[in-house]
């Protein structure tokens, strides 16, 4: 079998056959072009920052990556690659202030030495330093040292030059974003991300010609795996954004696959709800979506609804529904595990709610049915099984188990953790002995081929017997009355005197905190919850719009929510005027 080019040696190879195609552009504020990389440009400062990187420190230490949303996060990873080091990306810190996960993260890998920016190295350096001493920092906007290993021309130092890596090495660390534990390093080695690379190309139909726009976070999977290593895989262009950026503009992102005749970009579901939302006020006449080939979404649960409203929404436009891609992936398979066909569109069935909470799929309609979306098809590089988790034996394809995933995208396991990497990755299905599986933690079935996701095995909830998945109460809270803030819902359990009590945390939206009748709302929620799924709240929390603990992808934190629902409390809200709880 031909060997794989591993991602440093592609890199060298487009600097040296495509020195002035562009890479990467970054886009300001108002999609204004910012910055640009070409390839040349980003092989060349990626050498001066592993010659940095190789006087301060060894192969196989740990680099934190800590930037805003820019193309020096781009250089500095590449620069790692070069010099056999591990990058380790991090949520940058919000006001000088750094995040719980990424303190976890910082005493978790051990790093050498901090990559980031000049601006940040006077606020960030005491606070770092307090959970990891005595580490090196570079700043890769900075000039180079005219005396370091980089060898600029006349110091009589040799150049830095790379060697290709192992490719069972450990490319980067990519930290799970702690939805229901603390954040884990997964080890991503180069044949991980090699072939990863390989099946998003060939499942999104990509090729050199395959412009993308991103703005998901570059410490997360999707933004650096799919954003920013796949265009360089293809060698491609990729126009960027912060996600910021996005928030406060989502129809500058429309915008720029407009401009820029994009092939394929997405986001997770929410980010095709803002759009339509916003869609409301006013579209620019100019935009056209017509080259937009794969508008993947990636995240659970994909709302068949804001699918459908997105499509009618844009589709003046020149948006086509064929277009929406519906995708499964997690970290701990690099990225990508099963995609819709390009052109095809998404997939829907009807399940009868009652019989999903008994694991079984009995197809259904009408108003009583559940909408399931369906995240793709799986890909013949991969080998995936639905199982049940307490006997590990394949169920019939007509029930619900935890998805099992072998192949060569999956990850080494967690960074110093044997126990949970071997729990985790060294799954054995009955009657496959001496293949290991990755045990994903989601269930989901099979139906025609098609993976459905149907929820987390660790969120489940159990009352009186009976399996109830948390996104399920959490829509038909949220959407019980229009106070009430979409995606800011958290469903879970706490003991109780007579077992489990079902406590729902909701968020109230911010132009009806000051109007809203907080009696006739919880009202709403409690019937709603009592008509949909046969169900009492054990409590009920109405809270101010933020309060809800969410990871960095923006998937709710169901068990910090229960933490904090326990010891704390949360701010209540109660007609129009918030009080402790």
């Amino acid at each position: 079998m031909e060997r794989r080019m591993l991602l440093p040696e592609i890199l060298q190879s487009r600097a040296a056959r495509q020195p002035d195609r562009r890479a990467y552009v970054f886009l300001g504020e108002h999609g204004e072009e910012e910055a640009v990389l070409t390839y040349a440009d980003l092989h060349s400062r990626a050498l001066a920052v592993a010659g940095n990187l190789a006087r301060r420190c060894a192969p196989g230490d740990r680099a934190l990556l800590v930037f805003p949303q820019s193309l020096d996060f781009i250089v500095a990873y590449f620069g790692c690659l070069y010099a056999q080091v591990i990058a380790v990306p991090v949520n940058p810190p919000r006001r000088d202030h750094i995040q719980d996960a990424t303190r976890s993260i910082v005493t978790d890998c051990g790093a050498a030495v901090v990559l980031t920016v000049e601006s940040f190295i006077e606020p960030l350096r005491p606070a770092v330093e307090s959970i990891g001493p005595g580490l090196a920092w570079i700043a890769v906007d900075r000039p180079a040292d005219p005396s370091g290993p980089a060898g600029p021309a006349g110091t009589g130092e040799p150049a830095f030059e790379p060697r290709s890596p192992d490719p069972d090495s450990i490319a980067f660390l990519q930290y799970t974003s702690g939805s229901t534990s603390a954040p884990k390093g997964v080890m991503v080695s180069h044949r991980n991300l090699a072939a990863n690379l390989e099946m998003i190309q060939r499942a999104f139909g990509h090729d050199e010609n395959s412009t993308m726009v991103g703005w998901a976070p570059f410490f997360h999977d999707q933004g650096l795996i799919g954003n920013v290593l796949q265009p360089l895989h293809l060698g491609s262009t990729s126009v960027l954004m912060s996600p910021a950026t996005f928030i406060r503009r989502p129809l500058l992102w429309l915008s720029a696959i407009s401009r820029y005749r994009a092939h394929t970009s997405g986001g997770p579901n929410f980010a095709f709800e803002v759009c339509v939302a916003r869609a409301a006020r006013a579209i620019g006449p100019d935009l056209d979506l017509s080259s937009w080939k794969v508008a993947f979404n990636g995240a659970e649960p994909i709302r068949a609804e804001t699918l459908r409203r997105f499509t009618e929404t844009f589709a003046p436009f020149g948006f086509a529904g064929s277009a929406l891609y519906p995708c499964y992936g997690l970290a701990e398979a690099t990225l990508f595990v099963a995609g819709s066909g390009k052109g095809r569109g998404p997939r829907t069935i009807g399940v009868d709610p009652v019989e999903l909470g008994n694991g079984r799929y009995v197809d259904a309609a009408g108003p009583s049915a559940r909408a399931l979306t369906g995240s793709g098809q799986l890909l013949p590089e991969e080998s995936v099984r639905i199982v049940d988790p307490e006997t590990a034996r394949p169920v019939p394809g007509n029930q619900v188990g935890e998805i099992w995933v072998s192949g060569e995208h999956v990850a080494r396991g967690y960074w110093e953790r044997p126990d949970a990497t071997t729990r985790t990755f060294g799954a054995e299905c009955v009657g496959e002995p001496g293949r290991a599986y990755l045990r994903t933690g989601d269930l989901g079935l099979l139906v025609d081929g098609e993976l459905y996701i149907v929820g987390r095995l660790k969120d489940l909830i159990i009352i009186r017997g009976r399996n109830y998945y948390p996104q399920d109460i959490e829509l038909t809270a949220q959407s019980s009355h229009p106070a009430l803030r979409p995606g800011g819902c958290a469903a879970f359990c706490v003991p109780g005197a007579d077992g489990e009590r079902l406590v729902v945390v909701q968020e109230v939206r911010a132009d009806h905190r000051l109007a809203g009748d907080g009696a006739d709302i919880a009202a709403s929620i409690r019937a709603a919850m009592v008509r949909e799924h046969d169900l009492a709240l054990g409590d009920l929390v109405l809270t101010l719009p933020g309060r809800l603990p969410k990871t960095s992808s923006g998937k709710i934190m169901r068990a910090a929510a229960r933490r904090c629902y326990r010891e704390a409390g949360f701010e209540v809200w109660t007609s129009g005027a918030p009080t402790a709880a």
